[in-house]
């Protein structure tokens, strides 16, 4: 009898053990509670009639002021569109000018990855979050000391975001300071973050010859050029203006050659609020737009239609200093405002978001990353950069933050998605049930095993155990699994997605200084 009661024992552990592991299992993308594209502008800083208050600034600052400095060759696609030259040098843009570029727009942007499943539509107001940064030191996140960047880095942390679900593209995260030759830093920053991870993956660019470089390692990669243009997975943040409002020479000429090459433009304006934008986060705003705005003017007048992104990064200064601000609140308002202000004119956009002071993953780096993440996100802006991994405004980057943040931006993700309200989910007959017939707790109703994994998202590093548990456990924080999730990715994940055959041709052709040792285990 006992030793039926025991068999009888097992068999219902067994049996609980496999529903649990189903429960836990790996779901479709489609099924699970957050994914890429996720629908936000729920948070609205701005009221219609403040943004058609600053859209009219911003036509009359393009019409009346607009930008100096233009080369020969923005001024001859720009006059070509209606712009026009004043005797003082400075190319403005007559508001007619700039709806006959809005018409012509790509209002649909799809940045590809090697793999499919990973693409990333830009349109309405659909959310993705990714790096960014270009910090100049990694940080050490036990000591909080700060070594310069080199190019293994920018490698091992594409490999990092490989492994993160809530990181959805990759942009360099560093710079490869072992590399002084910009030639050489442009090529190899391209090629790392290409070996390193299968998601979209950009940069920017110092001088045109690297421009056709890459797009050259592109077609080698992709196959052919016809197959680049079809999916293209690079795309550039191009630093076209030096705020405010005057075009910066070297980043017109590479933006001219990524537009022809069919490479995806991030029209970026990133100037400070109080230093070179107005203090009045409002001006700020109409200055930004306006740079962007004239940006796109020149994009569609060299190839109408193609995918252009309105790069809208406006930081903020710490007036008491004039240093950056990046994790202040004014910050988050501020991008959630550009955000508002672009989607008004039905043209994807880019901001920046989660860019801590902190310099290390402390408890001040959660809240200020938590706040930006959450309050852009459920602004709706389409890609949020420098999302994860930055600390010191973007002076800084960290291995352990990377992981971290994903388990951050899952949860912002989580409210950027909301509450579904319909027949189903309110739940009158479940509660009925319940309360009615027993047995007055929902742990084990049906709709709770449904839900609990497409419901609900769960963090992989985060803590909630009880106190006794957590005990049990030798009392690990979240920088201690962060540590070994690390640790995990770097001994084991070596994605190599460049086929040999593309990969042995790229380096008869360019400088490679990654070497082929350094991308599998040791």
């Amino acid at each position: 009898m006992a030793e039926s009661m025991t068999e009888s024992r097992t068999r219902r552990g067994a049996g609980r053990q496999a529903r649990i592991r189903e429960r836990t299992s790996a779901l479709a993308d489609e099924l699970k509670p957050v994914r890429p594209g996720q629908i936000g502008g729920r948070y609205r800083v701005l009221d219609d009639s403040d943004i058609e208050r600053i859209q009219a600034s911003v036509f009359e600052i393009l019409d009346r002021v607009g930008l100096a400095a233009p080369t020969p060759s923005v001024v001859e696609h720009c006059t070509r569109a209606g712009a026009r030259l004043g005797d003082d040098g400075r190319l403005c843009f007559p508001e007619q000018t700039v709806r006959d570029a809005l018409a012509k727009a790509c209002r649909k942007v799809t940045l590809y990855a090697r793999d499919p499943a990973r693409d990333l539509v830009l349109e309405g107001q659909r959310v993705h979050f990714g790096t960014g940064g270009a910090a100049v030191h990694i940080v050490d996140a036990r000591t909080g000391e700060y070594r310069d960047s080199v190019l293994r880095d920018i490698y091992d942390m594409a490999r990092v975001v490989d492994c993160c679900e809530h990181i959805h593209f990759y942009y360099r995260t560093v710079v490869a300071r072992d590399l002084p030759d910009m030639f050489e830093l442009d090529v190899n920053t391209h090629y790392a973050m290409l070996q390193g991870t299968i998601k979209h993956v950009g940069g920017s660019f110092s001088i045109p010859r690297s421009v056709n470089a890459v797009l050259e390692m592109a077609h080698e990669v992709a196959g052919s050029e016809a197959a680049w243009r079809e999916r293209p997975f690079i795309s550039t943040n191009s630093c076209f203006v030096v705020p405010p409002l005057t075009f910066a020479e070297d980043a017109c000429n590479c933006l001219e050659l990524a537009v022809l090459g069919g490479m995806p433009v991030n029209l970026l304006s990133a100037g400070q609020a109080g230093a070179t934008g107005p203090a009045a986060l409002a001006g700020t705003v109409v200055q930004e737009m306006a740079e962007c705005l004239a940006a796109l003017v020149y994009v569609n007048a060299i190839k109408p239609g193609a995918p252009a992104i309105l790069g809208m990064w406006p930081f903020v200064s710490d007036l008491r200093t004039g240093a950056m601000s990046g994790g202040s609140g004014e910050q988050a308002i501020l991008m959630c405002a550009s955000a508002q202000v672009a989607q008004s004119f039905g043209i994807p956009v880019s901001v920046a978001g989660a860019m801590t002071d902190s310099k290390m993953p402390d408890i001040q780096s959660g809240f200020e990353k938590g706040c930006n993440q959450t309050l852009i996100g459920n602004s709706g802006a389409n890609m949020i950069y420098e999302s994860a991994g930055m600390h010191a405004s973007l002076l800084g980057a960290c291995y352990e933050s990377l992981v971290l943040d994903n388990d951050s931006l899952g949860a912002a993700l989580r409210t950027v998605r909301g509450v579904e309200v319909n027949d189903s989910t309110l739940s009158v007959d479940v509660i009925s049930e319940v309360t009615l017939n027993g047995p007055n707790h929902f742990l084990g109703a049906e709709q709770t095993l449904q839900l609990m994994q497409t419901e609900y998202i769960y963090p992989e590093l985060c803590d909630r155990l009880s106190p006794k548990e957590w005990k049990e456990q030798n009392q690990e924080v979240a920088l201690d699994r962060a540590e070994a999730r690390v640790a995990e990715i770097l001994a084991e994940h070596f994605p190599n997605p460049v086929s040999p055959g593309a990969d042995a041709r790229i380096r008869d052709k360019l400088p490679i200084r990654l070497e082929a040792r350094d991308m599998r285990p040791r």
